[in-house]
């Protein structure tokens, strides 16, 4: 029997670049950072007073009534699922063949930690009721559920980093294996507050550029100092592939296969040999039925720590072998910052967005290659893809040693 096939028919996006995906994409490819100094009181207590904060707050698009019972990562669901359902053009569909598959690498923090100044400071009659819907992980996959009535599944991978790309990979399988028809799938994370930032620094994770925000992200480059902690979501609509054409949605390109791994090495940081991101790849071109010749972009993980860069790039440069030199190597969070659990989902709507644009998004910020970097990385401006069927990687990792790779195809 012939597999289903799975293809992407809506994108939907609120991320430090934009709040939407066609500004985000355009300040994407115009190589513009997100990153700004935080306006917050608290950020005079941590060492670290930089992020890249979404560009549109929701409360310049959502309702005051509506906000109050949101956490902040479940109104960047909310808000990015209903641009990718009406540009996917409200497809009508049984709710029994609807599904939603919505990762955060941690969930509602804003709320458990502002709650919990709430309980110590004023009491527990003060607490809000709505505090354990807003504060559990599962809670933006819930109300995108709940708002367009999926019936099929409502689902929250949890991996760290790579969440939202595991969250994409596990909506294709859901199609494939003939539970649904339409997903919502995506990730989304909302973490800039002074504990996960403070936690962050105090693992030396975080860059401490603070007098220049806008180069402080800077995958590749010799002197990075650590990621930049992001915030928003990223949403597409997958479809099974003959339902889409019946009803003549216009489709963005396929997603084709998946791979996912684990290091088994540490918690923190990767495999300096790389073996899980290697496999990793193998299995997502095994199951896309591709070989690295057909590979002409990928989108890297490359979050601008200094070992977690060099051995991706490293494994990446053994992946793909003597096809490397053809691959552009697109780091995108020199832009948008390090959005955790949404990072591999705001990746995945580039990469649609790059194949159908045929443009292979710049890398910024590098002043000095890392000569232990080998890989075809796109610099400065964007790079034009070749026309014809071409097929892309996303690659996402996450802390506990999480590797999951994407591979979609032109249509």
């Amino acid at each position: 029997m012939s597999r289903r096939r799975v293809v992407v028919t809506g994108l939907g996006a609120t991320t430090p670049l934009g709040g939407d995906v066609a500004t985000s994409w355009s300040a994407l490819i115009a190589g513009k950072s997100g990153v700004r100094s935080l306006p917050y009181q608290w950020a005079n207590e941590i060492p670290v007073t930089i992020a890249a904060m979404a560009a549109v707050d929701p409360s310049e698009v959502m309702e005051r009534v509506e906000m109050r019972r949101l956490d902040r990562s479940e109104q960047f669901a909310l808000i990015a699922s209903r641009e990718a359902w009406k540009d996917a053009g409200s497809p009508e569909v049984d709710r029994e063949r609807l599904g939603v598959v919505i990762a955060s690498g941690i969930g509602g923090v804003i709320t458990m930690l502002d709650q919990y100044d709430i309980l110590k400071n004023k009491g527990a009659r003060f607490v809000s009721p709505h505090t354990v819907p807003m504060l559990m992980p599962n809670g933006p996959a819930a109300n995108v559920g709940l708002e367009l009535g999926a019936r099929a599944g409502v689902h929250t991978p949890v991996s760290a980093c790579a969440s939202g790309a595991e969250a994409i990979g596990y909506a294709m399988e859901m199609i494939r294996s003939n539970r649904a028809d339409v997903i919502m799938s995506g990730g989304v994370e909302a973490a800039i507050h002074v504990l996960p930032m403070a936690g962050f620094a105090a693992m030396k994770a975080l860059s401490t550029r603070n007098d220049d925000p806008a180069r402080a992200s800077r995958p590749y480059d010799l002197n990075r100092d650590g990621f930049v902690l992001g915030e928003g979501g990223a949403m597409l609509v997958l479809e099974e592939l003959e339902h889409a054409k019946s009803r003549g949605a216009r489709i963005y390109a396929e997603i084709a296969g998946q791979g996912l791994t684990s290091d088994g090495y540490h918690i923190a940081a990767p495999d300096p040999e790389g073996t899980g991101v290697r496999r990793a790849i193998a299995l997502a071109l095994q199951d896309a039925d591709l070989t690295t010749r057909d590979i002409v972009h990928l989108n890297a993980h490359a979050t601008s720590t200094p070992v977690g860069d060099v051995a991706e790039a490293n494994a990446l440069k053994l992946a793909l072998g003597s096809d490397a030199d053809q691959v552009a190597v697109s780091a995108t969070k020199s832009m948008t910052g390090h959005m955790l659990g949404g990072a591999g989902a705001i990746e995945s709507v580039f990469i649609v967005k790059a194949l159908q644009e045929r443009l292979a998004p710049p890398t910024i910020n590098i002043e000095n290659l890392d000569p232990a970097v080998t890989i075809n990385v796109v610099r400065d401006t964007p790079r034009a893809l070749p026309p014809g069927d071409i097929a892309a990687l996303n690659d996402s990792f996450g802390f506990g040693g999480h590797n999951v790779v994407l591979a979609f195809r032109s249509y």
